[in-house]
């Protein structure tokens, strides 16, 4: 069954509101809203909701009552989202990553685990984090270290896409982990992925738009907060990210590219948090906050 998108074009302050609008009356149900910017000079900004096809009939007269009195002029937009596995087909053939003790591998790949590793098997699927990316690897990575050093009782798995990381926490930990991401499809994938590596609780996967959800009020706050996105929603969401952050916790981001370093460390800096390490891959930055001295 295919998804639909509705959408909405507008400015970046209209599509904010929108967004908040959407988040209030759909926050507790499992549609992904997201905002996505389209030409930052002409201030062009696209507000959107997803859903499964035969959602559509229920979820689109509610989003036009929603927006009928602030936005009556706007003009509410389908897209059909083709049910094509495309990342499959690219990712076809790739071989085992290793990531610190980490060794993610496809079901093809299970003869390749060694005694001492801790191994993911993630097939190339319909979303992204299968390791074989420099930010996902990079997250790996300071993962352990992380685990190593320093105390965790819960973490956040912030856009996680096929559940790796958070596979990666519990795998190392019997801790509580909060996995969420905008895309339905994504939190599906990353389920099956988590029961394929036989965990079967302890993995809270939700669709959740940045922390419009109330399960970062439920599960937080968080002594290990991991976010693999872009850079650019990386630091809009920083007071927020942090705000979820327990006393003393750590922070791994990743998504950014190594020129983009710099605003990202200013930007969490800026909010009380101190840089400890910046893990480079393949053009790819990966970076470790804590909550105090690092």
């Amino acid at each position: 069954m295919n998804e639909i998108r509705l959408y909405v074009s507008t400015t970046e302050k209209n599509a904010n509101r929108i967004l908040d609008l959407m988040s209030f009356a759909f926050g507790e149900e499992d549609f992904a809203i997201a905002t996505t910017e389209l030409d930052e000079k002409a201030d062009i900004w696209e507000a959107s909701i997803y859903m499964m096809a035969d959602q559509e009939d229920e979820v689109r007269p509610r989003v036009e009552d929603l927006l009928a009195e602030e936005f009556a002029d706007a003009t509410i937009v389908r897209e059909v989202i083709p049910d094509i596995d495309w990342i499959a087909k690219s990712l076809e053939g790739l071989k085992p990553v290793r990531a610190g003790r980490f060794l993610v591998h496809g079901s093809h790949d299970r003869d390749k685990v060694q005694t001492h590793d801790v191994a993911i098997e993630i097939d190339a699927g319909q979303a992204f984090g299968t390791g074989h990316h420099g930010t996902t690897a990079g997250c790996l990575e300071v993962i352990e270290k992380v685990v190593r050093s320093r105390k965790v009782r819960n973490a956040l798995d912030l856009g996680t896409g096929s559940g790796v990381l958070a596979i990666a926490v519990r795998k190392l930990l019997p801790v509580p982990v909060l996995a969420t991401d905008i895309d339905p499809i994504a939190v599906r994938v990353a389920k099956e992925n988590a029961r394929r590596n036989q965990i079967v609780e302890g993995i809270d996967f939700r669709t959740a738009p940045g922390f419009h959800s109330t399960a970062f009020r439920e599960h937080g706050p968080f002594d290990l907060v991991i976010a693999n996105i872009l850079a650019r929603p990386l630091i809009k969401m920083a007071p927020q990210l942090v705000a979820h952050l327990a006393p003393g916790g750590s922070v791994i981001l990743s998504g950014i590219l190594a020129e983009q370093r710099w605003k990202v460390i200013a930007a969490y800096s800026g909010q009380g948090l101190s840089h400890v390490k910046t893990i480079w891959r393949n053009g790819w930055v990966t970076i470790h906050f804590t909550q105090g001295k690092g």
